[in-house]
């Protein structure tokens, strides 16, 4: 029996199962689905469930069923590329002929003290229920400094002005404006949505460090009752700590078909991999198309194409609050209401075609 593991039930992981579990599966390869959670969490909408907006079972997706696939629950401690094996925090261990790693990604502290002990996280569902936790605990009248004002700082804190409007908001960003990836006309919307809905915009800042109930910008106190870190990501601690080739925030690079050169039965898929477009849940899915396509070829021993694809993004959708929204698709920027009812519209598709 051939054996592929692949790490991690996120986007990327769960697209390559759906490709690879086809009619064409050769019989003696068996999949083992590896989490350490019991379902696939919708991290896209995670900022919603920090601000009360949703409930965690409105985020959660069961893993597939089939009889081709097995799922083991537990965390990786770590991969042995030469010996092909993964190994568990409890002990136990793995071994693989074909491996995929989706592990996801963590925050980025930028060796700013306090800021891994002193902020609150929404980079997995454990940490987004603690924040969710410290949020509601709060009285009114209470300060949430989100720190970050891409696109996981702007939803939590527009999602979080809806459902605590008894709460002060403010949102810290180093930039000269909120959402600088974006388009200046969805930057400017973004900005007036917060002016109008009293949160406060504290730009071209810089935190140097950070202290229970206090963040510092530029060395002055700033204090806050909950503070959520939105600053940044770099790839899981497992890929950093892999001896292979990584980018400045421990992504693997990979050649054309998303292996590691050195162990070409080993791929990697997402926030884990260094690609030339940004990380998201979009880029998982892309990449989990062609790493699925060159997967089944692999197994079968068969050769692969001269070249692969570009990965190209088709846009972002963001929210603020449950009415608008805003969206970057091509060279079109939306918006407004119909901007929120794309990004409820995508999401409903997703859920139900996964489910």
């Amino acid at each position: 029996m051939k054996r592929l593991v692949i790490l991690g039930g996120g986007y990327g992981g769960l697209r390559i199962i759906e490709r690879v579990l086809s009619s064409d599966l050769p019989d003696d390869v068996m999949i083992t689905l590896v989490d350490r959670m019991p379902f696939h969490g919708l991290k896209t909408e995670y900022y919603a469930l920090a601000a009360g907006t949703q409930p965690e079972s409105h985020l959660r997706v069961a893993f597939p069923n089939d009889p081709r696939l097995s799922v083991k629950y537990g965390e990786v401690s770590a991969v042995h590329l030469d010996e092909q094996s993964v190994s568990f925090a409890n002990g136990d261990s793995l071994a693989y002929d074909w491996l995929v790693i989706g592990l996801g990604c963590e925050d980025r502290y930028h060796d700013i003290p306090g800021a891994d002990q002193y902020t609150c996280s929404i980079q997995s569902m454990r940490s987004t229920r603690n924040t969710y936790t410290a949020i509601n605990d709060l009285n009114p009248y209470a300060t949430v400094s989100v720190v970050g004002g891409g696109l996981s700082g702007v939803e939590l804190a527009a999602e979080l002005r809806e459902s605590r409007p008894d709460l002060n908001i403010r949102i810290i960003d180093r930039g000269q404006s909120i959402l600088s990836p974006f388009p200046k006309k969805l930057q400017e919307y973004a900005s007036q949505w917060f002016i109008e809905h009293e949160v406060q915009l504290v730009s071209m800042a810089s935190v140097t460090k950070v202290e229970p109930g206090v963040v510092y910008n530029h060395n002055e106190p700033v204090e806050s009752d909950v503070i959520v870190w939105t600053a940044g990501i770099q790839a899981s601690s497992i890929v950093r700590n892999l001896p292979i080739e990584t980018d400045n925030i421990g992504r693997a690079k990979l050649n054309q078909y998303h292996q590691i050169p050195s162990h070409p039965n080993v791929y990697v898929v997402g926030d884990c991999a260094s690609t030339a477009i940004a990380p998201s849940a979009q880029t998982a899915e892309l990449m989990g198309d062609q790493i699925a396509m060159i997967l089944k070829l692999d197994i079968k021993g068969e050769a692969f194409p001269s070249s692969l694809p570009p990965l190209k993004h088709k846009g972002f959708l963001g929210s603020l609050g449950k009415k608008e929204g805003f969206a970057s698709m091509g060279k079109v920027s939306l918006v407004g209401q119909m901007a929120r009812v794309i990004k409820s519209g995508q999401l409903w598709m997703y859920k139900k075609h996964m489910g």
